[in-house]
């Protein structure tokens, strides 16, 4: 990877087997410890040379930033985006098709995270990146795929998006899809299925796809992709009825109508939605060019403004497409793969928790080098949470480098938690921004008491059932980690008794799933549930011994793989039987050891075997390997890898467990 961003290998290490036991459990490594050491002294040598390898990976500027690695779908589409604007270029194809090869399986499929099923788009998109770069149809590997893809249904049976991107090329009727008329920018915010009643990333990418399904484009393909269908003569076979009553019947005529709204439309309202959602869009561009700091909103809107007019060394698009281009992530070994986001502020404020955690001194040159990093990146702006809290000041922190129409809940809870750890030389500027922070936070509660990420009250089961949304999260609900971690910051920040954190802690306490443990929304997945939820509960004053905290604990510690570690797959999404089970990970097992240490087990076996495992599966330059993705973008659609979460994550749990609760973490700006 690039040594900016990318975590370079490592050492060897025994291969894990990954494969269940009849019992569920998970075999791993042999134990290459040795027993007869003190397990404080192993986790110390542990501690030291990740710290080493945290702070060498610092920029100059102060923050810290890993790969965000989804799957080829990005890939293939960055390709898709530049043919259809004339600027792709062979050696882009190349080392993108090299990395997209490299990802392809036996069986000529891709998937959306490793060792998971495959998956349908995906492999439709990364045949198609194959194709651009020469690879041909009778090729063993691509017959293969293309032979998965018509025996799983053909295009015909892809989500949405695929078929889009494949309508633009004439390869897909686009009379064939749902219809998006551009006129929903005109919706006011009381009516159903109005602009807001999505969440922030979708209504970002809805807005230029308005605009795209209006213009309805088809540029020259540059092949046939006939081998992709079931039938080619009739690539789209009509859907079996859906009751009338249900919802699915309800939005199909729904979508019936739009289409015949498409032929009576007044062509002045389509222009004037077309120039309104174009202005929406441009106010919504970032500083660096992006819109939201995420690759599909991007290279939607790049499409939507070529098509309104924009011409490519316009100053919007000139600096949409570096923005695209800076998403690029090229391997030393020459392949280029795409981000669909970048963490820098979430990195960097975990990075000094872990740090401070680990030990290091609150005025340490390089926590006092992030923290000014995190105040410069301070959002003072009103961005679209502001429809709902008109009245609401702005304080915040966005997750990427400059999104500031988009700060989020989480990112300002994190960031918080931070500079309390820091003894920064202007302590009343960092002071200043945890007290407009907090605010901000306590403006962005739900009515029920709990947090979501971007938006509150952002909750209708509406927006899902359109037949357009049939891939991903499209509203953002509260979550029990997103409220965890905003109460762990009212508690850091000595509001404990505060009527919204008790409200916070009655939420989380009536949202324990009945096994004990909790539901993790942006990572896999009631592992980090409940790492999450636990230390906010106890910090926030629920006693070690409360029955919840007990459940808790009792869920992890039955949970603990033979091997002393803690994982779980990303089927626990869909499937419950795979709650809590996986082969061991680096990062859920710091996420359990981090609930199990806040409730008090420090000396039990589970957080022995924890800390041991941790010791014995760390490389020589003080990282973890961690091919699992064990972040979460859409549950059970988009898993993600945060390539530093190997890294971060051990990291606190070592330090807290060196340190148990007392000693003296904070600086003086809480």
């Amino acid at each position: 990877m690039t040594a900016e961003t990318g975590l370079r290998p490592g050492p060897d290490l025994p291969a894990v087997n990954n494969t269940a036991s009849p019992s569920g459990a998970f075999a791993s490594p042999q134990d290459t410890g040795r027993p007869e050491e003190d397990t404080e002294a192993v986790a110390a040598r542990c501690t030291d040379r990740a710290v080493a390898r945290l702070l060498s990976r610092q920029s100059p500027e102060g923050w810290w930033k890993g790969d965000f690695e989804t799957n080829v779908t990005m890939d293939a589409e960055d390709l898709l985006l530049r043919e259809f604007l004339g600027i792709r270029t062979a050696e882009q194809t190349r080392a993108t098709a090299a990395w997209i090869r490299s990802k392809q399986r036996a069986d000529g499929t891709w998937a959306t995270y490793p060792d998971g099923p495959a998956d349908l788009s995906t492999t439709i998109e990364g045949y198609i990146a194959l194709r651009l770069d020469g690879d041909p149809p009778h090729a063993p590997h691509m017959a293969a795929a293309s032979q998965w893809v018509r025996e799983h249904g053909g295009v015909a049976r892809s989500r949405v998006f695929t078929r889009i991107w494949l309508a633009l090329f004439g390869w897909w009727r686009w009379e064939d899809l749902p219809e998006l008329p551009p006129e929903i920018i005109f919706l006011p915010k009381w009516v159903p299925l109005n602009l807001y009643s999505f969440s922030c990333w979708a209504r970002q990418a809805i807005v230029p796809l308005t605009i795209v399904c209006a213009h309805r484009p088809a540029v020259p393909a540059p092949f046939a992709l006939d081998e992709l269908h079931v039938d080619p003569a009739h690539p789209n076979p009509p859907r079996p009825p859906a009751p009338l009553t249900s919802y699915e019947g309800a939005f199909r005529r729904l979508d019936r109508a739009l289409h015949q709204w498409r032929r009576i439309v007044p062509r002045a309202l389509r222009r004037l939605a077309i120039r309104t959602a174009v202005g929406w869009i441009i106010e919504r561009q970032e500083a660096d060019g992006c819109f939201n700091g995420i690759q599909p909103p991007l290279v939607y809107s790049i499409i939507a403004l070529r098509l309104t007019g924009f011409t490519l060394d316009h100053p919007v698009l000139r600096a949409a497409l570096a923005a695209s281009e800076a998403f690029t992530v090229r391997t030393d070994d020459g392949r280029r793969w795409i981000e669909a986001c970048q963490s820098p502020v979430w990195d960097t404020s975990l990075a000094v928790i872990a740090l401070t955690d680990a030990g290091l001194a609150p005025d340490h040159p390089a926590v006092v080098r992030a923290a000014d990093w995190l105040l410069a990146k301070e959002v003072r702006t009103r961005g679209d949470w502001s429809v709902r809290r008109p009245r609401l000041a702005p304080g915040g922190w966005a997750f990427g480098f400059h999104n500031h129409n988009y700060p989020d809940t989480d990112d300002t809870a994190e960031v918080v938690l931070a500079l309390t750890r820091v003894r920064h030389p202007r302590p009343e500027r960092v002071a200043a921004a945890v007290r407009r922070a907090v605010a901000w936070n306590l403006g962005m509660r739900s009515k029920n008491g709990a947090w979501g990420a971007y938006d509150a009250d952002n909750t209708s089961s509406l927006p899902s059932r359109l037949p357009f949304c049939d891939f991903g999260e499209v509203t953002d609900p509260p979550s029990a980690d997103v409220t965890a971690h905003v109460v762990e910051m009212l508690a850091a920040t000595g509001r404990a008794g505060h009527p919204a954190a008790r409200r916070g802690v009655d939420w989380l306490l009536r949202h324990q799933e009945s096994d004990g443990s909790w539901y993790g929304r942006w990572g896999v997945n009631h592992v980090y549930g409940t790492g999450a939820v636990l230390p906010a509960l106890i910090d926030a004053g629920v006693p070690a011994d409360h029955p919840a905290v007990r459940r808790g604990v009792r869920w992890l510690e039955e949970h603990a793989n033979p091997d002393g570690g803690w994982g779980e797959r990303w089927e626990s999404y869909t499937d419950p039987g795979w709650r809590g089970r996986g082969p061991s990970t680096a990062s859920q097992t710091a996420w359990a050891l981090l609930g199990l240490l806040a409730a008090g087990e420090r000396d039990s076996a589970a957080v022995t075997g924890g800390v041991r495992w941790l010791a014995r599966t760390q490389r020589e330059d003080g990282s973890w390997d961690e091919p699992e993705y064990t972040g979460t973008g859409f549950p059970g659609d988009l898993p993600l890898n945060y390539h530093l979460y190997r890294l971060l994550f051990p990291l606190c749990a070592l330090g807290r467990y060196l340190r148990p609760p007392g000693h003296d973490l904070e600086g003086t700006n809480g």
